[in-house]
């Protein structure tokens, strides 16, 4: 099971290749963890960065580099670590990925290949590419260890934390963020009532296939949560709650009408947990909302 010290290994090998993204106080007891800002748009940079050094350093990482799986992000990260790092990358991601995230990843460098119409089929294609480096999007101790690098970040800049909220798909990053901050800070998973997998392999015991579909789901559209966060979220016994398509739509708008802040659905779903009062903090209670990627068309928040 990943734990704190393999988050701080992480940190140590992705030190200076990664930004320390800020803080910001969002109201009395409430701040935002800017995480959107980081390289590439998303924190998935943290944990392909780690993914591909620790692959590196095992000597798994092949002449022809590295491939992923992705609604978008995983492979925007992907294809901006291996470009810093100068090795070839391959994403394939599905029919119904934004165009935003696609063309975002053609001027990173990277071959794209669009195929199926959710995530699952897109990483079945991206399995056969057997010669490369194939870098899970949530599902990998390394990957997991450098999303939770977020954790330990965030709990330096406020360390009266008591909770944070994290938008969940396969579980990567929050399942980092429970390694680093379990038994010190409440760990919220936050997921669309269209797309739970987390929330279902809690309920069921194991993950299991959920139906995937809604307004984030080219970002939290995992049809099965990952096993690793299923087996922290699990031993934590983290808190879980769900939102409705409207209340992620309503909590993007206002992020950028009461603080100019542009995000995608799947970001905006751990603020509409508070909006919608689907997770009530207790009076004084100090929470961060873990605002995770902006890739995203902004023509729409008007």
């Amino acid at each position: 099971m990943i734990n704190l010290e393999d988050v701080r290994a992480a940190a140590k090998r992705i030190d200076g290749r990664i930004r320390r993204t800020p803080v910001v106080a969002a109201g009395p007891d409430r701040w935002f963890k800017l995480e959107y800002l980081q390289h590439a748009g998303s924190f998935k940079t943290r944990g392909m960065f780690n993914q591909i050094l620790a692959g590196a350093e095992r000597g798994d990482l092949p002449a022809a580099g590295v491939v992923a799986a992705s609604g978008g992000n995983a492979g925007l990260a992907a294809a901006y670590a291996a470009r810093e790092l100068g090795v070839p990358a391959e994403v394939f991601v599905p029919v119904t990925a934004p165009a935003v995230k696609v063309a975002k990843l053609g001027t990173l460098g990277a071959r794209v290949v669009q195929t199926g119409s959710e995530y699952a089929e897109a990483y079945a294609a991206a399995l056969e590419r057997t010669q490369a480096l194939f870098c899970h999007a949530y599902d990998d101790p390394d990957m997991v260890a450098g999303n939770g690098t977020i954790g330990t970040e965030l709990v330096e800049q406020l360390p009266e934390l008591d909770t944070v909220l994290v938008a969940v798909g396969g579980g990567g990053l929050i399942a980092g963020v429970i390694a680093a901050l379990r038994d010190r800070v409440n760990v919220v998973a936050v997921e669309p009532v269209t797309s739970c997998a987390l929330h279902a392999a809690l309920e069921r015991g194991e993950p299991v296939d959920v139906p995937v579909s809604g307004v984030a789901a080219d970002s939290l559209g995992a049809r099965q949560a990952g096993r690793i966060a299923f087996e922290l979220a699990a031993d934590a016994k983290i808190t879980s709650v769900l939102v409705t398509d409207d209340a992620i739509v309503e909590a993007r708008r206002r992020l950028w009408d009461d603080y100019r802040i542009v995000v995608e659905h799947g970001t905006a779903a751990a603020q509409a947990a508070l909006l919608s009062r689907a997770y009530v903090p207790q009076p004084g209670e100090k929470v961060a909302v873990l605002l995770c990627g902006a890739n995203t068309n902004p023509s729409d928040l008007a």
